[in-house]
C-alpha cells in the first residue's frame, strides 16, 4: 500500500511518498499553498498510486493544538471529499526541526568530503517534503 504524507504549513506544503510496501518515506516536493494546492496533490495521488494520506498534527508542547490546525482539520476534510483516499494525522512535533538539523549534517559531510555543498536557499527549499517524509516515517513505523 503507498501512502502519501504531508507537511502542511500557511505558505509552503512539503509532501512525501512511500515505497509499494509502505516501509519507507521519501520526500517529494514542496509545494505552494495556493489555489491549485488540492489538484496537485490529487495529480500525485493518482500518479503514485496512493491509497492513503498522511497529515501532520501541529501541537504544541503541552499537547494542545496550534493556531494552524484549524487549516490542516479544514485541509483533512477537503483530501478527504476531492481524492476519496483516508486521510490519517500523525503528530509533527519538531519535524521541521530534525528535518534542518539532517540537513546540516549532510552539508557537513559534504564539506569534508570534499563535495561542493549547496547554498542555504536551495537546501532549505526541500525541507518541508523532508519534514512530510519524517512524518510519513513515523506513521509507517507505527503501523508495523
Amino acid at each position: 500500500m503507498k501512502y502519501l504524507g504531508i507537511d502542511y504549513g500557511s505558505k509552503r506544503v512539503g509532501v512525501a511518498v512511500s515505497d509499494e510496501t509502505g516501509k519507507f518515506a521519501f520526500a517529494k516536493a514542496v509545494l505552494a499553498n495556493d489555489k491549485t494546492l488540492l489538484q496537485t496533490i490529487h495529480k500525485i495521488c493518482i500518479d503514485e498510486k496512493v491509497e492513503a494520506i498522511v497529515l501532520g498534527e501541529s501541537k504544541d508542547y503541552e499537547g494542545k493544538d496550534n493556531p494552524i490546525m484549524k487549516q490542516i482539520m479544514r485541509h483533512k476534510g477537503e483530501l478527504e471529499a476531492e481524492i476519496g483516499v483516508p486521510v490519517y494525522l500523525e503528530p509533527e512535533f519538531m519535524t521541521s526541526s530534525q528535518a534542518e538539523r539532517l540537513g546540516s549534517q549532510d552539508s557537513s559531510q559534504n564539506r569534508r568530503s570534499g563535495l561542493s555543498t549547496r547554498s542555504p536557499k536551495v537546501k532549505n527549499t526541500m525541507l518541508d517534503a523532508s519534514a512530510a517524509a519524517l512524518i510519513l516515517q513515523s506513521y509507517l513505523d507505527k503501523k508495523r
